[in-house]
């Protein structure tokens, strides 16, 4: 990375950005399908506005047998990035559509949040548990306990 973009991304963090390790899994009949797959979403992740993709690595490809009952073997293709989101609701964004494996936020140590802030990632999460439930079973799961 040159100087100018990590200065650039030191401002961000100062002025309230989120600076996030993330890790992507895909899995799919070959090494060439996952790898594309992935390298597709570093794509669309990276035309994101208000998201910023940098240092990515792809892992080398792993074969897995009988993955689903139906599939004798497929590859397992790993990608991990830096990233950087405007605010924690954009990382939310980040996770309820691109569906990392996993995420560590590297700074700020402590994120700060307005209520409509707030409020936008719990709609978010409403949303997305909506249209999980309707495209599954047609309505939402209510706790028995």
């Amino acid at each position: 990375m040159d100087k100018k973009m990590e200065e650039d991304m030191k401002k961000r963090v100062k002025s309230g950005w989120i600076r996030s390790s993330v890790m992507v899994e895909a899995m799919a009949i070959n090494e060439k399908a996952a790898k594309g797959a992935l390298e597709k979403l570093i794509e669309s992740l990276s035309s994101e506005e208000n998201i910023m993709v940098y240092n990515k690595e792809f892992h080398e490809a792993q074969k897995v047998k009988k993955p689903l009952p139906n599939v004798e073997e497929a590859s397992s293709v790993i990608v991990e990035f830096d990233m950087l989101t405007i605010n924690y609701d954009r990382l939310l964004y980040v996770v309820l559509n691109y569906g990392p494996s996993s995420i560590e936020i590297l700074e700020p140590e402590h994120i700060k949040m307005d209520a409509g802030e707030a409020q936008n990632i719990a709609n978010s999460l409403a949303a997305m548990i909506h249209k999980i439930a309707s495209s599954q079973i047609g309505g939402m799961l209510m706790p028995t306990s």
